[in-house]
C-alpha cells in the first residue's frame, strides 16, 4: 500500500467477488463507453458529505443509511423511488426531533446493483448454474442464458442510476421534503399503528415546535422545503467504478462520481485486495462492513491504509455482527479504535448477520433481533464512552412481506403474499417507520 495509487492499480491486486465475462473485448469496450460518460454524482458533492460525516463523527448529527439491497431493472420505476425517498424523510424528521442533532441522509439508490454472494455457483435440483450476482451483472431467472454475464448491463445501470438521480435531486429540493409535509405522512402512520399511544407523544411535540415556527414566520424558510440527500453503494464491480474515477478540477483530488459515498464488503475488506487498493485512493467518504471475524489490529490497519489522515468525516465503520454477538465484538473493537486515537463514525447494520430461513423456505429476517442488535449497538458504545452515530438498514417504501415481526407484524406464513426481493429480505415502510420510532427513544435519552 506503500506504492503509489492510480485509478488502475487494483488490477496488479488478488479481486474477489468478480464475475467471469466471456468476452473481455466487449467489456473493455464498455469500460470505454462508461468512461466517457458524464460522471453521476460531482466531487464537491462528495465533499459535501464527507463535511457532514465530520459532524457525525463527533457527536453532532446522526446518520440515517437505507435503500434496496439491490436494485432491480424490471422493478425500476419513479413510484418505488418515491416510496423509499419519502419513508426515508419520515424516519429522518423522528430521529432529528428525539436526537436534537441533524441526521445525514444516504440512500443505498442509484447505484446499488452488484450484490456479493456466499457462494460462486447455485444449485436447484441437478442443475447448478452461475449465481445471480444482480441485475447489473447477469439476470435472476435460473436458465443457463440469463446467468451470463453480460457487460451491456453495466451501460443499463448507469442509465437507470442517471434517471434515479434525477428524480431524487426533483424531490430534495422540488418541495417534496417540505418539513410540514412529511410529518403529516407521520400522523398518518401513526394514526393505523397498533403503537399509536406510544408514538403519539412524539408526535404532538413536533406538531408544536412546526406550529411555533408557523407562528414566528418561519415556516416558509428553505430549510423546511429542501433537504440534503446523498447517494451510497457497495463497490463490488472495479471496472464500473474505475470508469467513474474524475480528477476534481478545484482540487486535483481523484473522486469515484459513481456515488456520493462507496462502501467496501465483509468479504471484500482484504489489506493487500484490490478493493481496499482502489478505495484507498479516492476522496469520497467511504465506508468498511465489519463483522464477527474482524480483527482489532486488522481493523488499525485497514483504517491507517484508508484514512491516513485520520480525517473524521473518512470513514464510516459499518457494523454488522447479529443480534447474539454484538457485546461480545464490538467492545474490543472500539477499545482498540479509541485508544489508538482514530476517528471513525460508527454505525450499525443489523440486517446482513441476522438473515434467516423460515421453514417455507424463504430467506427472511426477524424484526425483532433488528432491533435487538441496534439496541445492543447503542448500549456497547455507551458504556465504551463512544459515539454511536448511524443505522444502515435494508428498506423499501413498498408494502412488502419479506421480514417477519413488528407491530403489524407479518409471519412466516404470511410470507409468500407480497415477496419480492432480488436478494435479501428488507424491511416495509411499516416497519421502517417502526424502527425509527424506536430508535428515536435512544437516541433521546443517549444524547441527554
Amino acid at each position: 500500500m506503500n506504492q503509489p495509487w492510480s485509478p488502475e492499480s487494483w488490477r496488479a491486486l488478488p479481486i474477489q467477488q468478480q464475475p467471469s465475462y466471456p468476452d473481455a473485448a466487449h467489456l473493455a469496450k464498455v469500460e470505454q463507453t462508461l468512461a466517457s460518460y458524464p460522471p453521476l454524482v460531482f466531487a464537491g458533492e462528495a465533499r459535501e458529505l464527507r463535511r457532514q460525516f465530520a459532524e457525525v463523527t463527533q457527536g453532532r448529527a446522526f446518520l440515517l443509511q437505507g435503500g434496496d439491497c439491490a436494485e432491480s431493472f424490471a422493478e425500476f420505476s419513479a413510484a418505488k423511488i418515491r416510496d423509499t425517498f419519502k419513508v426515508l424523510l419520515q424516519m429522518a424528521i423522528v430521529m432529528t426531533f428525539a436526537a436534537g442533532c441533524p441526521v445525514v441522509k444516504v440512500g443505498r439508490m442509484a447505484g446499488q446493483f452488484a450484490k456479493p454472494r456466499s457462494a460462486g455457483d447455485e444449485t436447484i435440483g441437478q442443475v447448478t448454474l452461475p449465481a445471480y450476482r444482480g441485475d447489473i451483472v447477469n439476470g435472476i431467472g435460473f436458465d443457463a442464458p440469463s446467468r451470463i454475464p453480460d457487460p451491456e448491463r453495466l451501460l443499463q445501470a448507469y442509465h437507470q442510476s442517471t434517471a434515479s438521480l434525477n428524480l431524487l435531486r426533483a424531490f430534495a429540493q422540488g418541495g417534496f421534503a417540505d418539513l410540514h409535509q412529511v410529518h403529516k405522512w407521520n400522523l398518518d402512520f401513526i394514526a393505523n399503528s397498533a403503537l399509536a399511544d406510544k408514538y403519539h407523544q412524539l408526535a404532538d411535540r413536533i406538531d408544536e415546535t412546526l406550529a411555533f415556527m408557523r407562528a414566528c414566520g418561519l415556516d416558509s424558510a428553505p430549510q423546511l422545503r429542501e433537504t440534503s440527500f446523498f447517494t451510497a453503494h457497495e463497490a463490488l464491480l472495479l471496472n464500473y467504478e474505475q470508469a467513474f474515477v474524475r480528477s476534481d478540477s478545484l482540487t486535483g483530488d481523484f473522486y469515484d462520481c459513481s456515488a456520493h459515498m462507496l462502501w467496501i464488503g465483509d468479504r471484500t475488506r482484504q489489506l493487500d485486495g484490490a478493493h481496499v487498493e482502489f478505495l484507498r485512493g479516492v476522496h469520497n467518504p467511504i465506508g468498511v462492513k465489519v463483522g464477527p471475524s474482524m480483527d482489532p489490529e486488522e481493523l488499525i490497519r485497514l483504517i491507517d491504509v484508508l484514512n491516513p489522515s485520520n480525517d473524521p468525516g473518512r470513514l464510516n465503520l459499518i457494523v454488522r455482527m447479529g443480534a447474539g454477538k454484538v457485546g461480545t465484538h464490538l467492545p474490543g473493537l472500539i477499545r482498540t479504535v479509541e485508544r489508538e486515537g482514530r476517528q471513525v463514525l460508527w454505525s450499525c447494520d443489523p440486517m446482513h448477520a441476522n438473515t434467516i430461513k423460515a421453514s417455507s423456505g424463504y430467506k427472511t429476517r426477524d424484526f425483532a433481533q433488528i432491533l435487538d442488535e441496534v439496541k445492543h449497538f447503542f448500549q456497547v458504545h455507551q458504556a465504551e464512552g463512544s459515539y454511536a452515530g448511524g443505522i444502515h438498514i435494508e428498506m423499501t417504501g413498498q408494502n412488502v412481506t419479506e421480514c417477519i415481526g413488528g407491530a403489524r407484524p407479518i409471519t412466516e406464513d404470511g410470507l409468500s403474499d407480497r415477496y419480492h426481493t432480488h436478494c435479501d429480505p428488507r424491511l416495509n415502510a411499516d416497519q421502517s417507520l417502526e424502527l425509527a420510532f424506536l430508535i428515536a427513544e435512544t437516541l433521546k435519552q443517549v444524547r441527554r
